[in-house]
């Protein structure tokens, strides 16, 4: 049993959102989680101070955190805006350059879904931004539809992770489905909850038991998502949970790989 672990890039700066309710919903969102008691008032503090300062991406934090554990994670940037993604092409590949030259791979955070002719132009886009041929993709918000993933695969993308379910690789054409298994979120929230309501040890005990069941389903290559937006002291209990999760995985002895590794394994 190996892991994938990978990013997605959903915010680069603060200003970015002017046209849109994500402001709005983060103070909304960062208040009632003073209110309820789920973040500190250091924490309440941390967030308005990035606000103020513009800094609504951590990629550099966990790309240096990657590193020191030796994490082949990969990254995920938009190139079209759509459902609270609404950073620039120009800054989309400046921060995939940064990533690509720290030595990890990069991908597509996809925002077309439902249309061949949108899904092909933003592969296209993205193989001109960012240089490169091979490269998969994971759907912001995990969208996809009944077509979506024959459409990602006929655009030429080398692998998809947008389908959450506990079940192992397959192939859809050419390209690869790596199932979405543990997502920060889904898991320090719950699924379909707007702010956090867990305790710390309650997190932690919840991600061991899916990784049991991950395990005892005989899946091969975990995949696990966490968002670079929340690498932050200012989203403590997301920031401790993926350091805790590594350190867990790799006391634990399991192998992390890249996607790109994966595939290569899996048709050999």
């Amino acid at each position: 049993m190996k892991v994938i672990i990978s990013h997605d890039v959903d915010h680069l700066t603060v200003w970015e959102h002017k046209r849109d309710l994500i402001i709005p919903k983060f103070i909304v969102r960062s208040s009632i989680e003073l209110l309820i008691g789920s973040i500190s008032v250091n924490e309440y503090v941390d967030r308005f101070k990035n606000f103020i300062k513009n800094k609504w991406n951590n990629i550099s934090e966990l790309i240096e955190f990657n590193k020191q554990y030796n994490i082949p994670a990969t990254f995920f940037f938009g190139v079209s805006n759509g459902l609270g993604l609404s950073y620039n092409l120009k800054d989309a590949r400046d921060y995939i350059n940064l990533v690509k030259f720290s030595g990890f791979d990069v991908g597509v955070h996809g925002i077309a879904f439902n249309d061949f002719l949108d899904i092909k132009r933003e592969f296209e886009t993205f193989k001109k931004i960012s240089g490169k041929n091979r490269f998969g993709i994971r759907m912001h918000y995990l969208r996809v539809g009944k077509d979506t993933l024959n459409y990602l695969s006929k655009a030429g993308y080398l692998f998809d992770s947008s389908v959450f379910k506990e079940i192992n690789p397959f192939k859809i054409g050419d390209m690869w489905e790596f199932p979405l298994h543990i997502m920060d979120g889904y898991v320090i929230q719950g699924r379909g909850k707007r702010w956090q309501s867990k305790t710390f040890g309650e997190i932690k005990d919840e991600t061991k038991k899916l990784i049991e069941a991950l395990f005892n389903k005989n899946i091969k290559y975990i995949s696990i998502l966490f968002h670079d937006r929340y690498f932050s002291d200012s989203f403590l209990s997301w920031k401790n949970w993926y350091i805790w999760l590594i350190r867990y995985l790799i006391k634990n002895r399991f192998e992390f790989v890249s996607y790109k590794e994966a595939i290569k394994e899996l048709e050999e």
